[in-house]
């Protein structure tokens, strides 16, 4: 068995947004040589697979039995669990990194949460990254009317932007703003001809085998959520990219799930796509936050998974992504915690700081929930559970 999880990048992106080119260079690259490839395509013929039929068969698996997160329960598990012994050559497993790619219309969410929730994956995978492509020719129409496209860049760790060399002028810094309030922690790359540095795919994830010990601040990136909020005079931002005042659609009401572990749901949200005038009164990224909050208290276990437990149940669907660095009373180190929607990885104590600043750090990205509920709910739950605030320096 291997001492370290191995590494899972998940590939997503709207029809059309260049992943089947991009993953035909990064499978020739030396430093993918021993990668597992797992592609889905939805429908009868494998297009994926005939684009990629220089790549061994051995390196390839093919879930062309539907929707990727439609079958998430069976095959995606069952092929990653066979994969030890099916890739199991002369006493050495041939693979030491997974690129699953989904199809355009997949929800990234449920194949997030079988990695984090699946107890026989859980122990020998973990999630390396998410890579949003967008083409940059038409990603504009595309998040304006589909919801997979945005959230699919809400969930992202790094943004590839393609096509640029057939993009209007101008569409490409108009694009990155967008992106920027979207998800401003992610890292942009424009790209041409699917052509990227490997090395700027890996190691997205809070740990880095090249690294002794996790870069806690390259994941949380939080100064990216400051920066933002700088920028919008300290009040919570409507992702615009520009500012008029737009029509913010509502959702209908949210069936969440209780806990930490839960099984995924689709997300039922229905939405306009009417243009009037020079932009889309119910642009969908209008009702998309991003933020971060800061707690100088340390926090009891029993509180935070309290307070936690209210927010997923209420409103699970819509926090999109969640990351926390949180000082526990009690725990000498800081405890990390990620969650997608309304499910959570388990949560990992590290093994020190990673500085002198032993504040709470949450960034999230929710859709139509602002900075102030969460922090209004918090507060209560601190005042209510812990207490008012001692008068003595922590």
């Amino acid at each position: 068995m291997p001492t370290s999880p191995i590494p899972v990048t998940l590939l997503t992106g709207f029809l059309g947004s260049g992943k089947t080119t991009l993953l035909n260079h990064l499978v020739r690259q030396p430093a993918l040589a021993r990668t597992l490839v797992i592609i889905n395509e939805f429908g009868e013929v494998g297009l994926d697979h005939l684009l990629m039929s220089r790549v061994s068969d051995d390196t390839v698996v093919e879930m062309s039995s539907g929707c990727l997160c439609c079958t998430i329960r069976g095959d995606l598990v069952s092929t990653l669990k066979d994969a030890h012994w099916r890739f199991w050559r002369g006493g050495e497993r041939q693979f030491d990194r997974v690129i699953i790619e989904t199809t355009g219309l997949a929800d990234p969410a449920p194949i997030i949460h079988t990695l984090m929730t699946v107890d026989a994956l859980v122990r020998r995978y973990r999630l390396d990254g998410v890579v949003t492509t967008l083409d940059l020719t038409n990603a504009g129409d595309t998040l304006d009317t589909q919801p997979e496209a945005l959230k699919q860049a809400a969930v992202a760790d790094c943004l590839l932007l393609t096509k640029a060399d057939l993009a209007e002028p101008g569409a490409a810094s108009a694009l990155e703003q967008r992106l920027h309030a979207i998800n401003p922690a992610a890292r942009r790359l424009r790209i041409h001809n699917g052509v990227v540095p490997p090395h700027a795919l890996l190691g997205l994830g809070l740990f880095d085998p090249t690294q002794k010990t996790p870069d806690v601040a390259r994941w949380l990136n939080e100064e990216a959520y400051r920066e933002d909020a700088d920028t919008q005079g300290g009040h919570d931002h409507s992702a615009h990219g520009h500012h008029e005042e737009h029509g913010h659609q509502q959702h209908p009401g949210h069936s969440g799930h209780h806990g930490y572990h839960g099984h995924h749901d689709h997300s039922s949200d229905h939405h306009a796509a009417d243009h009037h005038h020079h932009h889309d009164l119910n642009r969908h990224d209008d009702q998309i936050r991003a933020f971060c909050v800061v707690i100088d208290r340390p926090l009891a276990d029993s509180m935070l998974d309290a307070w936690l437990d209210l927010l997923l149940s209420l409103s699970g669907r819509d926090m999109l992504r969640i990351k926390g660095l949180l000082n526990l009373r009690g725990r000498p180190a800081p405890v990390v915690i990620h969650g997608v929607q309304h499910i959570f990885h388990p949560p990992v104590e590290l093994p020190a700081w990673p500085s002198d600043d032993r504040r709470s750090r949450i960034v999230f990205i929710t859709r139509d929930i602002p900075k102030e509920t969460i922090e209004e709910s918090l507060n209560a739950f601190i005042e209510v559970w812990q207490g008012p605030e001692p008068s003595a320096a922590l």
